[in-house]
């Protein structure tokens, strides 16, 4: 029996990286595409092409057939040293947007069998995020549309771009809005990381005890592990929901609670000194309401749990940075 074929388009990243090797453990024949290599693991993927999505000749060499699952997570993105500085926001529109122009019109010509598109969070209104302690963040508040940064634009303009082929065309597509994914083999440093990596980084480095925590550290957010965002997505691929829902914790915490979490993860006193800084919205937090009724399942994984497996990733990278 020949395996089913799927295509990672953005394997080369955090999220894409765990799925090639999910998806190979569950006997796919996996095609890998991005614009670099996997920086931490060698990716198990029976082919890896690095290309650039941006060019619609690529996309026709890496969608040539009807493979039965693609996923499209390719993105220019990071945390929020990147979204929210306004520096990159014409990049970050123009990038995205023609990934995912090409990647819809060329999955329709292939006859792809089923295409999931990672959608974010970002795309909910700031006005229903400006209480850190309620915000709204239910699926159907996606409308009227005001999100806080052209990230998030350009993640609402892309799931009209799936779903208009879907109505048009017959494609087959899912859409997940992800809620901060975190874990190992991620971005850490540099500036393009997520609050999770940041923080374990920042605790695992400092000498003095100290660290720095952009704004007032009251903002909150939810964080998902990897492994229960990929559980989620293979549920919602293997389901008859379209979509788009949530997939993310409902385990809300402040900035401040996640540095004391990873502080304790940790077994360090850390203090916090605050200081100005991109902050995005003042609260966000996802409600799985909709992922529950469609799909009988939510995420149930305890923060803490997930940010001990994280710690002791980042605190070895750090470790080995100094060598």
């Amino acid at each position: 029996m020949q395996n089913k074929k799927a295509l990672v388009l953005g394997a080369g990243g955090f999220i894409g990286g765990h799925l090639v090797k999910r998806l190979k453990k569950e006997g796919y024949w996996v095609r890998a595409v991005d614009l670099k290599r996997h920086e931490y693991n060698e990716s198990p993927a029976d082919e890896f092409i690095v290309g650039d999505l941006r060019d619609p000749k690529l996309c026709e060499q890496v969608i040539d057939q009807p493979f039965d699952r693609l996923y499209q997570l390719a993105a220019d993105m990071g945390g929020a040293g990147y979204i929210f500085s306004g520096n990159n926001d014409a990049a970050i529109m123009h990038n995205s947007a023609t990934v995912n122009l090409n990647v819809a019109e060329q999955a329709k010509k292939a006859g792809v069998k089923k295409l999931f598109y990672s959608s974010s969070a970002c795309i909910y209104p700031e006005r229903n995020q400006l209480d850190p302690k309620k915000p709204v963040c239910s699926e159907e508040s996606a409308y009227p549309a005001a999100p806080d940064s052209e990230y998030g634009w350009e993640k609402i303009f892309s799931e009209r771009i799936y779903l208009a082929y879907a109505r048009n065309y017959g494609m087959n597509v899912r859409i997940a809005r992800f809620h901060n994914i975190f874990g190992p083999e991620g971005t850490w440093t540099g500036g393009k990381e997520k609050a999770p990596a940041a923080v374990c980084r920042k605790v695992a480095e400092t000498k003095n005890g100290e660290i720095e925590i952009w704004g007032d550290g009251e903002q909150t957010r939810s964080f998902l592990y990897i492994d229960e965002c990929l559980e989620g997505v293979e549920r919602l691929m293997s389901s008859d929901f379209q979509g788009p829902v949530n997939i993310g914790s409902e385990e809300m915490v402040s900035i401040n609670g996640l540095v004391d979490l990873v502080s304790k993860v940790a077994e360090k006193k850390v203090n916090i000194k605050h200081v100005p800084g991109p902050l995005g919205v003042r609260g966000r937090n996802s409600d799985n309401r909709l992922i529950r009724e469609k799909l009988g399942w939510a995420p149930s994984q305890t923060l803490e749990k997930g940010i001990r497996e994280t710690y002791a990733w980042i605190a070895k990278q750090v470790t080995e940075n100094k060598k």
